[in-house]
């Protein structure tokens, strides 16, 4: 059976020198919900970056038994669902079915199928019948469904998410919380919402210096709040 991701040794640095990973080894198998944690300038977002070939370092990325090079790029990002922290960074239509239409019609599907996509998604956030409505009119957490939803029309294997709950509202955040729940995705989550992690990801990774200093059930490493503040983590 092949992980759904997998990096061997990857090794990233900016062009001022900045080394934001060094020697990260990390494998996650299908249908996984694993939170990556850490500092701020840990290299969680720049991890992210590498897993749909945004950004290339040293050492080997795989993901769904594909190699991340030119060759698999359209491939893995079929693949590879990353939703990013600022909903407005994914929504830039005049309506919210066109947004999430622009991933299907990019992949040459018919117009029924493009429809029937976009229904779906839509559905699956709890946001059916919202396909005329302007993006910037929703509210946070409607943003960050729709979002979701962008990502969801590309039936990707995999769900990247990036603080997905920064900037919601406690009732915004329940509800994306029952969403992520719900969905089968093999899911992998950069977070500072520590509650989050322990509601939703059995398995964390955390990440601090580019190093990976920990990775394991989330509930032992809750039980050691010494080594979450440590690496600047809140036990939830």
């Amino acid at each position: 059976m092949h992980h759904t991701i997998e990096t061997s040794n990857l090794r990233f640095a900016y062009p001022d020198g900045r080394r934001a990973l060094d020697g990260v080894s990390l494998h996650i198998a299908p249908g996984e919900k694993v939170a990556l944690v850490g500092p701020n300038g840990a290299g969680k977002s720049t991890l992210l970056l590498h897993l749909n070939g945004t950004l290339r370092g040293q050492g080997e990325v795989r993901v769904c038994g594909k190699a991340v090079n030119d060759d698999n790029l359209p491939a893995v990002r079929a693949a590879v669902g990353l939703v990013f922290q600022d909903p407005d960074d994914q929504l830039f239509s005049s309506n919210v079915f066109d947004d999430v239409a622009f991933g299907p019609i990019y992949m040459g599907l018919s117009q029924g199928e493009v429809r029937d996509r976009v229904e779906k998604a839509l559905a699956a956030v709890g946001m059916a019948g919202s396909e005329e409505r302007v993006p910037h009119h929703l509210s946070g957490g409607e943003k960050k469904r729709v979002a979701i939803a962008t990502v969801l029309a590309m039936d990707p294997e995999i769900l990247v998410l990036d603080e997905p709950t920064a900037g919601l509202d406690p009732r915004s955040r329940r509800g994306l919380i029952q969403l992520l729940r719900a969905l089968p995705q093999t899911m992998l989550a950069s977070t500072h919402d520590m509650r989050l992690v322990a509601e939703l990801f059995p398995r964390s990774v955390v990440l601090d210096g580019g190093v990976v200093v920990a990775d394991g059930a989330t509930t032992e490493l809750m039980a050691r709040p010494e080594f979450l503040e440590a690496h600047g983590l809140e036990a939830g």
